[in-house]
């Protein structure tokens, strides 16, 4: 019982520790007398220093893992984890508070069978063994009497929360509502229309036209909040012209790279090993006189073609092979011959020709590699002295008249763009910068050099309509074939209306016992919610960006009964018991900590985090 309470510690108390950590003025942050020994008093339990330091530590510890970087107590504070760890610990003491105050205890019997299960102190046997348990706590840097008293209280502390989340159950007709709404169904007939169906007459509207269609959709021609950026850049294209590299140094790359520009000779081949000459000459001869085929050889061994396949080869790989594998044509088979593994046939599938490059042909691009490289330096070693003209005074402007650097501006509203903002690099520095930011050099990922400045902030406003009439123009022909859709549309809908049919030779289709969640190619959207809203033989028209329909709601389908909705009633089950558990459980502790009355003692806490901070 004991064992089975203390699967649901694990489960709720951590994980709803966190979820009731609240700020220290919930908790009375009141100074109280403890000598330095608690940081907190909770009703008449303390939160000792100790305790304090440890599960710090043990933050402290899980922040590494997870980051790879320590952090100081001091860091820590500086994040608020500080407090977290306050609030857990407050939230355990509510709890052991309130189960004091009910007089619940465990006795010695069912400690000792708690501290026999855990594998920790067991021999290789998995028997409990005194000296493993006594040495286990050592160096844990605890005492027995210590960490029984804190088994003792954690035991009670999962009796009562068993009693409350034990058998906490949610009504089946939730589970049922949520699943019937789930799996619901419908079967509907439809008829799209796409704007490849409409031929209008091609019309040139006038100014007059297109201004007042400008005014009345004034939201879709609003420019976004922009910054007007100055910037001044330097990238490694700017210079490689100017960049000298060492012929010695391009003799030495090439040299690095021999086995990309000196290619052998190659042949793809598959090889099989056979057990003795007598075996490969067999096999050959039967190839010969077409009485099998290789393939066939293959399978007889037990084998598959990529078992036996080779690759792509040189000479030197396949030794005394090599002069007659090198001299066969592609798809003949030729052998027996000798192999590190035993005389086999060689099948010849493919003829790589060498391919080697001169020095004087690799040169060029070599040059523009080590040019690339020396230019990147080079704009690494100019940072810090940008820097420093930055500090000094000098504007981007400056920068352009006493270095290579070149000055551009650009509005910019947070979207990835072409050019500068397509590096990430600038797109951050620009989100961050201010118009009081003074600018300072920074590197993108391709070497390049950059500083900014921010001139203004436009806020949103109306695109000029000169600058805006192609859109104009676009958005009014969109909305001239999007009105020419919907008059179809609605024309189809009182004709069905009027006939109770959709008329002959129209383009309906069927959909027979469609979920929510179904989607259709080529219609809108929002249609499967629309739908879900209609009654059957409801007609409705479905206005989509890119497409219009008439639908006809046909029947109304429960969710169906098979093992697929079953195992969703199933999973909604569990979720919503543990939803009310947890829910229960978190009343409790919140009731309990409310009750309790913490007290901080805020010059321990200082101390704690003073004293041991690294």
């Amino acid at each position: 019982m004991a064992t089975g309470i203390k699967k649901l510690s694990n489960t709720f108390v951590w994980i709803l520790m966190g979820l009731l950590i609240v700020g220290l003025a919930g908790f009375g942050a009141v100074n109280f007398s403890s000598s330095m020994s608690a940081v907190a008093l909770v009703g008449e339990e303390e939160v000792t220093v100790d305790e304090y330091l440890r599960e710090m530590q043990r933050e402290q510890r899980a922040l590494q893992a997870q980051g790879g970087q320590a952090l100081s107590l001091s860091q820590m504070a500086a994040f608020g984890l500080d407090q977290a760890v306050l609030g857990r610990l407050i939230s355990i003491a509510a709890i052991d508070n309130e189960v004091n105050n009910l007089g619940i205890s465990v006795g010695d019997d069912t400690l000792r069978q708690e501290l026999a299960e855990i594998p920790a102190f067991q021999d290789p046997s998995g028997r409990f063994d005194r000296q493993t348990y006594s040495f286990a706590l050592q160096n844990a840097n605890l005492n027995e009497s210590d960490f029984e008293a804190d088994l003792r209280r954690e035991s009670a502390r999962t009796l009562v929360q068993g009693a409350i989340v034990v058998g906490a159950k949610m009504p089946d007709t939730l589970t049922k509502t949520l699943t019937s709404y789930i799996g619901a169904r419908r079967s509907f007939s439809y008829v799209p229309f796409s704007p490849d169906q409409i031929s209008l007459i091609q019309v040139v509207p006038e100014d007059a036209v297109l201004m007042e269609f400008y005014e009345a959709n004034a939201d879709d021609f609003t420019l976004p909040e922009t910054k007007r950026i100055t910037y001044a850049r330097l990238s490694p294209d700017m210079i490689l012209d100017t960049v000298e590299v060492d012929e010695e140094a391009l003799r030495a790359l090439y040299s690095d790279r021999s086995e990309q520009y000196q290619v052998d000779e190659r042949r793809l081949v598959e090889r099989l090993v056979f057990a003795d000459e007598t075996s490969a000459a067999d096999a050959k001869a039967q190839l010969d006189v077409a009485g099998t085929t290789f393939e066939a050889l293959v399978e007889a061994r037990g084998l598959a073609l990529q078992d036996i396949d080779l690759g792509d080869v040189t000479q030197s790989f396949l030794g005394d092979a090599a002069e007659a594998v090198f001299a066969a044509e592609v798809g003949a088979i030729v052998g027996p011959l000798p192999s590190d593994l035993g005389p086999a046939l060689y099948r010849v599938n493919g003829r790589l020709e060498a391919r080697h490059t001169t020095f004087e042909q690799a040169e060029p691009e070599l040059r523009e590699e080590l040019a690339a490289d020396r230019a990147r330096r080079l704009i690494e070693l100019q940072a810090e002295e940008i820097n420093d003209l930055l500090a000094g005074g000098a504007t981007l402007e400056d920068l352009a008249n006493e270095s290579d650097m070149e000055v551009a501006s650009l509005g910019w509203n947070g979207e990835t763009g072409e050019g500068i903002t397509a590096y990430e690099g600038f797109r951050t520095a620009a989100s961050l910068v201010t118009v009081e930011d003074f600018p300072t050099a920074e590197l993108l990922g391709d070497g390049s050099l950059f500083a900014l400045r921010l001139d203004e902030i436009l806020p949103e406003r109306p695109e000029a309509f000169e600058d805006a009439k192609q859109k104009v123009l676009a958005a009014w022909e969109a909305d001239r074939v999007a009105t020419a859709l919907q008059a179809e549309a609605e024309a189809l809908l009182e004709t069905i209306t009027q006939t109770g049919a959709f008329p002959e030779g129209a383009p309906v289709q069927q959909e027979t016992g469609l979920t929510r969640t179904a989607y259709l190619d080529n219609t809108p959207a929002d249609m499967m919610n629309q739908i879900f809203t209609m009654e059957p033989g409801d007609l409705k028209v479905i206005k989509g960006e890119a497409s219009t329909v008439v639908v006809r709601l046909d029947e109304v389908l429960a969710a169906e009964e098979n093992e697929e909705m079953q195992l969703l009633a199933k999973a909604l089950s569990t979720q919503l018991d543990q939803a009310v558990s947890e829910a229960l459980f978190t009343a409790f502790i919140t009731d309990a900590q409310l009750r309790a009355a913490p007290r901080v003692d805020q010059q321990a806490l200082n101390a704690v985090l003073t004293n041991y901070s690294q």
